[in-house]
């Protein structure tokens, strides 16, 4: 029996790690999260201890490791994305192997950093890609592998789960954190497609913004346009009202079907790190530089063919704002089109009240002030010359 301990147990996707540590025969021996609702804690593993602040977790894992029985084996990081390469390192450093959520890190330079900390330690870094060891993805592989043909498959994939107002209140709404629509919810798929059809060839981008991206990526033996949206208003008609997600990859028009079976694969992954077959940083190498490569791009105009269907509508509706977009992004990061009153129109400003940017005023709104305080200054030092003539002229008489 291992000793794992679990960073992010207040996540959404803590609980299938839990789970997958239980049922492989394993102890959660302990647990943290700056977020104390880890109230299913007690339905996995009642004993485990639960730590708020990330010293006191620490302090308690070195404790641990003065006992063999005790010390850990693994931590299993479910943090948010930002928080990965701090926390993967500091994991490895307590002399564990570390389970990870994707993406692993933001840039392949800080895959490289792990790589590094992984010779220091002597430990290692596994990736959870659970998608690898869905049925319907196995069979999918084995049938392009074992097809000989010179045409590449024409796929198709569109993924939409729509997401409430909190979501951009949150830190999976702020790039800066999440890393992105197409990195925070696509990284599973693009890992999905390299596993399948091989190695990428062609990175494209077509639209980006923080609610939906689209673009285009052709590997060795396929081309896929692609979109990914967290926005209700992009749903199909026909399941709009019915329901909150839609998702559909097709391959030369014949659709994937891969709905079910999804609770099981993190198990799965358990069992194979354990076994000694997890997937390890080269692994997840191409994963984290598409979505870097994706991240980083600038919108191109879409070649003949290599255009989403979705992506015509995108061109054509307004792009809705969100707290974290920066001032004077547009769709695609390009400068929004306003005349000179929209910035006094308030329908034009998001709802959130921001400090005034006194850099960005224009010269007449600070001369005011400026001159009252000159005043201010000049009467005072007025003052202040005429009692040192008086005085002056006293000593003089």
């Amino acid at each position: 029996m291992k000793n794992f301990a679990l960073i992010g147990a207040a996540g959404y996707i803590a609980p299938r790690h839990m789970k997958a540590i239980n049922e492989t025969g394993n102890q959660l021996s302990i647990a943290y999260d700056i977020n104390d609702s880890v109230g299913i804690i007690d339905s996995i593993s009642p004993s485990s201890e639960f730590f708020t602040e990330f010293e006191r977790f620490q302090e308690h894992a070195w404790q641990l490791k003065r006992k063999p029985e005790t010390a850990l084996d693994y931590v299993s990081i479910c943090s948010p994305n930002y928080l990965h390469h701090t926390h993967i390192a500091a994991g490895l450093r307590l002399g564990c192997d570390v389970i990870c959520e994707k993406p692993l890190v933001p840039t392949p330079e800080l895959l490289d950093e792990l790589a590094q900390v992984e010779k220091e330690t002597g430990k290692r870094l596994y990736n959870i890609l659970q998608l690898r060891h869905h049925e319907a993805i196995k069979v999918l592989k084995e049938k392009v592998a074992s097809e000989q043909r010179d045409e590449k498959y024409q796929v198709e994939l569109t993924y939409i789960t729509s997401r409430g107002k909190w979501y951009m209140e949150s830190w999976k709404g702020d790039p800066r954190k999440s890393f992105g629509v197409a990195t925070n919810i696509g990284v599973h798929f693009f890992d999905m497609l390299h596993f399948i059809f091989g190695k990428l060839e062609k990175n494209v981008l077509h639209y980006a913004d923080d609610y939906k991206a689209a673009g285009y990526l052709e590997y060795e033996k396929a081309r896929v346009p692609w979109f990914l949206s967290i926005d209700t208003n992009d749903l199909p008609e026909e399941v709009n009202g019915k329901q909150t997600t839609f998702r559909n990859i097709s391959c030369d028009g014949e659709q994937i079907e891969f709905s079910k079976g999804f609770t099981d694969l993190h198990t799965i992954s358990y069992r194979e790190i354990l076994a000694g077959r997890g997937y390890g940083i080269e692994d997840a190498r191409h994963c984290v530089e598409t979505v870097h490569q994706i991240r980083t791009a600038k919108p191109e105009t879409p070649a003949k063919g290599e255009a989403h269907p979705f992506l015509a509508k995108l061109i054509n509706q307004p792009v809705p704002l969100s707290p974290t977009r920066e001032r004077g992004q547009g769709r695609g990061g390009e400068p929004p089109q306003r005349s000179e009153n929209d910035r006094h129109n308030p329908s034009q400003r998001h709802s959130r009240r921001r400090r005034p940017d006194w850099r960005r005023l224009p010269r007449m709104a600070l001369r005011p002030r400026v001159r009252r305080r000159q005043n201010r200054q000049e009467r005072f030092y007025g003052a202040e010359r005429v009692c040192r003539q008086q005085s002056h002229h006293r000593r003089q008489l």
